[in-house]
Parts: structure tokens; C-alpha cells; sequence
């Protein structure tokens, strides 16, 4: 496997982690893998640039939620992930699908476009950027 090859997975497995920690509500992971002065480009900005963590503890509960059980929980995908890997830097761009029961027990499934920019600070790919737009 090259070097380009292996910091690409590196990258969608630390995106797949984040995502879980974001779905249980996960303070301590979410905050292991950002950097403490992460931007944002999202809709809960209403249309200013998030600087830094504090905007994001909000969304987050006092202690995260069980992982779903298999089938019974929101179900995430990470459609056509474009990862690009400059030294230390990546950047990696997908549709975020999830698929959930709604109030009535049916599927619904949601969807953002979304782009995540990943730096290599010591060593350890920490999460720098991000936008945020559904569909």
C-alpha cells in the first residue's frame, strides 16, 4: 500500500469516527479528533464562519447515547468519498446518507453534501475544517 493510499484510509476511517461520535453525541471523542480551533461553513452558522469548539458543545448532550443496535438506529453512509492527500494535509469531500426510523416507524433517509479538510499536527490527523450543506 503507498503512503497516499494508507493516509486516504487513515482519513475515512478517522471521518467514519467522527461522524459516530457526532451521531452519540460523543464530547470527548469529537474533541480528540478536532482541532480546538476548528472552522465551519454550516447551517446552524446561519450564514457566519464558526471559529473554535465552543459553538459546536451545544448540539452535544451532558453524556453520549449508546451506539445504535444494528437495524434499529440511524444507519450512516459516506457516498463516493473523494479523498485528496497533500503531505500533511487531506482533504476529503462525500454525501453523508442517513437513514433513520421516523415517529411512525418507517425509513426516512437524509442527505448533505459535505467537506472535510484534515491536518497532520504531530503526528495524528486532526479534523480542521468543514462544510456543511444539505440536500
Amino acid at each position: 500500500m503507498s503512503q497516499a493510499t494508507s493516509a486516504a484510509a487513515e482519513i475515512l476511517a478517522a471521518t467514519e469516527k467522527l461522524l459516530a461520535a457526532i451521531f452519540r453525541g460523543d464530547w470527548a471523542t469529537y474533541t480528540e479528533i478536532c482541532a480546538e480551533d476548528i472552522t465551519a461553513i454550516e447551517p446552524e452558522g446561519r450564514g457566519h464562519l464558526i471559529q473554535g469548539l465552543p459553538f459546536h458543545r451545544t448540539y452535544f448532550p451532558d453524556s453520549p447515547r449508546p451506539a445504535p443496535v444494528p437495524g434499529k438506529g440511524p444507519t450512516i453512509t459516506i457516498s463516493s468519498p473523494n479523498i485528496r492527500v497533500m503531505g500533511d494535509a487531506a482533504v476529503i469531500a462525500y454525501v453523508r446518507l442517513v437513514q433513520s426510523p421516523d415517529a411512525n416507524g418507517s425509513i426516512v433517509t437524509s442527505a448533505s453534501e459535505e467537506t472535510r479538510v484534515w491536518q497532520r499536527i504531530g503526528g495524528v490527523w486532526k479534523h480542521v475544517h468543514f462544510h456543511r450543506s444539505p440536500l
